[in-house]
């Protein structure tokens, strides 16, 4: 039987916990920009109406879609890298050899 208390060597946790942990974050993450992209604080509405500019990372591109149509009047405020390509159902394309999800990339 694995005894989890023996395993003392770093590595060994990260190659057990570390891809379940990052598809966690992954999702954490697209939460939070989520809810901040159609649902701002009164202090990010602020910010944004200050001059700040908020990257938003990896979300889809039906996501970006209904942004552009519910929060135009903020789009001055967002920036969208690495947008992830959908189909017409809305479920992110995936990299037939990889797995990984198709994402908008300008190269830069």
């Amino acid at each position: 039987m694995f005894c989890i208390k023996r395993v003392r060597n770093p590595w060994i946790w990260a190659a057990l916990f570390g891809a379940s942990t990052a598809a966690t974050a992954s999702k954490d993450v697209r939460d939070i920009e989520l809810r901040r992209l159609f649902e701002p604080t009164p202090a990010e509405r602020r910010a944004e109406t200050s001059g700040r500019i908020y990257i938003y990372e990896g979300l889809r591109e039906t996501d970006v879609a209904r942004a552009m149509e519910k929060e135009f009047d903020r789009v001055e405020s967002m920036m969208f890298i690495r947008v992830k390509k959908t189909d017409k159902t809305g479920e992110t394309l995936k990299d037939p050899e990889t797995g990984d999800a198709v994402v908008e990339d300008d190269g830069c």
